[in-house]
């Protein structure tokens, strides 16, 4: 692949949760702007098709398959990845799930896998490919937040509670290790057109209908459409990018509006 001009030419790149959605897309584009990418999800046959496709495209990327909510084999899994790329220049901590929408009668089990693939594993996985940024003293992480990270999400508090949580590590880590060349922001993203939204968030509040829900999650957006998986993955790809590189400690909303309001 001619990397010339491509703004992750020779970088070594991890994603989370890459089988679908906006994970998928970030690494059909990151590896397209010329990156190596180690790509992670629980979801082996998704996984295989997206590596795939990518190989078959000219890109160059592998797939590793691992569940996130186990912390062994997310320690196990990042350390495979860091062994192949040689290193890591760029990680998007992208995996994620909705929270119990309901706290009064809570699901504590469900809230529990859910602080785990939200907030824990993304601690874990920074720490691992932390260490061998500051040996390079350069890298940089971007983490999935959400808009119910900036502001409160009637459809489930836990939910924002819980991004609200990844917002302040990533404002956390961006002031401790800027001082030795690693940056550190968030993608909040609004709705986007992804399984995770028609299958569980639109769901997640049972005091209203699917229908309703829908339309109430697009009545708080002044553009009146969902995003798409591929408008995330940029406003990754530019965040991870060296031209941010003045850029750290953001929590950049990709709302269509939503939190303008």
């Amino acid at each position: 692949m001619n990397t010339n001009n491509m703004r992750l030419a020779n970088k070594r790149a991890i994603i989370t949760a890459s089988a679908s959605g906006m994970g998928k897309a970030g690494c059909q584009l990151f590896c397209a702007q010329g990156a190596r990418v180690a790509a992670i999800d629980r979801d082996r046959n998704g996984l295989e098709s997206v590596v795939e496709q990518i190989n078959s495209s000219g890109g160059e990327a592998r797939g590793f398959v691992a569940d996130l909510s186990d912390t062994a084999a997310t320690i196990d899994v990042i350390r495979e990845a860091q062994a192949w790329l040689g290193g890591v220049d760029v990680l998007w901590n992208h995996a994620g799930m909705p929270a119990p929408g309901d706290i009064d009668d809570l699901d504590l089990d469900r809230y529990r896998l859910s602080a785990e693939l939200n907030l824990t594993s993304a601690v874990v996985i920074s720490g691992e490919v932390i260490r061998s940024m500051r040996a390079n003293r350069a890298g940089s992480i971007v983490f999935t937040s959400s808009t119910s990270g900036l502001v409160g999400s009637a459809l489930s508090p836990l939910y924002s509670a819980l991004k609200s949580g990844v917002i302040g590590l990533v404002k956390g880590l961006a002031v401790r290790y800027a001082s030795e060349g690693i940056r550190v922001n968030a993608v909040c993203p609004g709705p986007v057109a992804t399984p995770m939204l028609f299958d569980d968030f639109m769901k997640v509040d049972p005091r209203f209908s699917e229908k309703e829900n829908e339309h109430r999650v697009l009545s708080a957006v002044p553009m009146g459409r969902l995003g798409q998986p591929m408008e995330i993955a940029h406003a990754a790809l530019w965040l991870a990018s060296d031209e941010a590189a003045f850029v750290t400690g953001v929590a950049l909303p990709v709302d269509g509006g939503q939190t303008a309001r």
